[in-house]
């Protein structure tokens, strides 16, 4: 006689118990499986589930033009989060020289951000919302003196900036150890994307990424940091702003894409870059220049640079925002001693040895000219 109750539950193998106790498998529902109407929406599911996982295997994605054009519908448009230079969902690099002000301007940028108020005229379209600011640079201390006053008798710091709550500065334990068999840079970026996921936030600042790798000036190396940005960028839908140094350079030059250490592949791989300039008008004066941009038309190029002073209001320091103009205002002018010096400098430093590549980079001038000068 035909057992009716052979297909209840209690009747099945263990695994297959486990199947229809399964939240995973069947979240919403109760499973009848006396009804053939179940299981073949269960195996549909399992060969859907196959076949996104074949795709998510697959190194290119092949869509038509239209149907491209309708996955991105349902994408957010990218917001400014700092006027036309760095936007919503992208990986932004900001460069300058040792102390130009790349930190003073990123934390002015973040504390923006978590307050939901723009810098002066450059429009912040995204709402107040948390930050990240991973600080490679200043000491806890060295950070209260930026944003903070002295006391009369100049003994204590009073007066302490009053942060808004959305913003977290991070800085490396040092008694943190690191696990066996790990590298430092491998635990860093692990940490990195744990902090990103213990607080959920969207927006983050490094400074710098030279600490996510130490050898940035060579291609082979910056390919893995980048993509590790790139992923964690797509996987938690981030908007990302790296720190980085510039080598030395001839100051008489407009500033290119060239001037970013590791240039060639750091700027093949970000979404936009801008740049702080020196300006040999005054020392206190700084001048920002765009370098790349998806989202937006080069808005602020060399016949239009934003300028700004450097100045601690209260207990802020910051970038404060002057006018426009052009960045050919603010280079240094070369005059005849200084070519004649420069000559005689390079000559000296080729017969003592050096290569003319070496010679470039110490003295931030072309190997081109490096090259015309040596045989002067």
């Amino acid at each position: 006689m035909e057992n009716k109750h052979e297909n209840s539950p209690n009747n099945l193998p263990s695994q297959d118990k486990h199947l229809i106790n399964s939240k995973e498998v069947y979240p919403s529902k109760i499973c009848d499986l006396a009804n053939p109407e179940v299981w073949k929406e269960h195996i549909k599911e399992m060969e859907d589930t196959s076949k996104a996982k074949e795709l998510s295997r697959q190194f290119f994605k092949i869509k038509s033009a239209n149907d491209w054009l309708t996955e991105a519908k349902s994408q957010k448009p990218p917001k400014m989060l700092f006027g036309e230079f760095w936007h919503t969902n992208e990986l932004c690099i900001l460069f300058a020289d040792t102390n130009l002000g790349k930190s003073i301007l990123a934390v002015q940028i973040g504390n923006s951000i978590s307050k939901g108020l723009a810098i002066g005229n450059f429009k912040l379209e995204q709402e107040k919302q948390q930050v990240l600011y991973f600080d490679f640079e200043l000491t806890s201390k060295q950070f209260e003196i930026r944003y903070s006053k002295k006391s009369e008798d100049g003994e204590y710091l009073v007066d302490h900036f009053n942060f808004d709550t959305n913003f977290n500065r991070v800085e490396i334990n040092p008694d943190a150890e690191i696990p066996e068999g790990k590298g430092f840079e491998e635990h860093l970026n692990d940490s990195l994307e744990k902090s990103i996921v213990e607080t959920q936030a969207k927006i983050l600042i490094i400074d710098n990424i030279t600490y996510l790798n130490h050898e940035n000036e060579k291609a082979r190396d910056v390919l893995p940091m980048m993509k590790k940005l790139k992923a964690l960028k797509s996987k938690y839908d981030l908007s990302l702003l790296a720190l980085a140094h510039t080598p030395k350079r001839d100051l008489s030059k407009p500033i290119t894409r060239n001037d970013l250490q590791g240039s060639k592949m750091l700027i093949n791989f970000v979404d936009s870059c801008f740049t702080i300039g020196e300006s040999h008008q005054d020392t206190h004066l700084r001048y920002l220049k765009q370098i790349k941009a998806r989202n937006t038309e080069i808005v602020y190029d060399s016949e239009k640079v934003a300028t700004f002073q450097i100045l601690k209001q209260e207990n802020f320091l910051k970038f404060d925002f002057i006018k426009f103009t052009s960045e050919g205002e603010h280079l240094k002018q070369i005059t005849d001693d200084d070519r004649d010096k420069l000559i005689e400098e390079v000559k000296a430093l080729n017969q003592n040895g050096m290569s003319q590549r070496e010679i470039a980079a110490k003295l931030g001038i072309s190997l081109g000219s490096v090259n015309k000068y040596c045989r002067l």
